[in-house]
């Protein structure tokens, strides 16, 4: 859910994203968003990930993200201050793509570590049993549909708050799977090509397949206890 509730000659933007509520002050200059430090090294998720991708997907695309979003957000603050309602209205798609581009990817990298892999335990594990029978199939699940995206996108574990079920989904491009769907996501997989073709190459397939290796339940855990109290 996103909406903007205007202040006088400012607007709050709030969104209700991953799990957690932004709150953004929209006046000229208030607040600059930020690229989140890496929680590991940049050599710590090889050889799933290369040293090499990591610092260009973090330093260079997310950073690009968070730049134009900032960029985005300043624009807006000043069309609104205007009364530039068709301003304000053309720079939507703009927030809209970085926004997504920067928290999709901040998710991205906490659920990564380089003692992940293997399966979750505990109340995650057993919900994932309940909904897909297995962890096997959710698995097999997952990784079809992840890879079976077109263009460019994401691939999800999420949790439905309506049903209270697991379930699995993708996005496109940088849409935020919560804004969108008002599913939560849990586990989020990059299939846009910067986050694996200097690797893979074309082999998306084989990048999905390899992730598995350095997800990190411990966080996916941890967002999936914090939706299904």
């Amino acid at each position: 859910m996103q909406r903007s509730i205007l202040l006088g000659k400012a607007a709050v933007f709030v969104s209700k994203i991953q799990g957690g509520l932004c709150r953004v002050l929209l006046s000229p200059g208030s607040y600059k968003h930020t690229v989140p430090d890496l929680p590991y090294d940049y050599k710590a998720l090889e050889p799933v990930m290369s040293a090499e991708i990591l610092r260009v997907h973090h330093d260079k695309h997310h950073t690009t993200y968070v730049n134009n979003l900032n960029i985005a957000e300043e624009q807006m603050a000043e069309a609104i201050a205007a009364k530039d309602v068709v301003k304000a209205i053309s720079l939507q798609s703009s927030l809209r793509f970085n926004a997504g581009g920067h928290l999709n990817h901040s998710m991205f990298w906490q659920n990564l570590s380089p003692n992940g892999g293997g399966k979750p335990s505990g109340r995650l594990a057993n919900a994932i049993n309940a909904d897909f029978g297995s962890f096997e199939e959710f698995k097999t699940r997952l990784t079809a549909r992840t890879i079976a995206v077109q263009g460019s996108g994401w691939g999800y574990l999420a949790y439905n708050p309506v049903t209270h079920r697991l379930e699995v989904t993708t996005t496109s491009n940088q849409d935020l799977l919560e804004a969108t769907t008002g599913l939560k996501p849990l586990l989020i997989i990059d299939v846009w090509e910067h986050a694996y073709y200097l690797q893979y190459k074309n082999m998306r397939a084989d990048f999905v397949k390899a992730i598995w290796d350095i997800i990190n339940w411990n966080d996916v855990t941890e967002r999936y206890n914090k939706c299904a109290a």
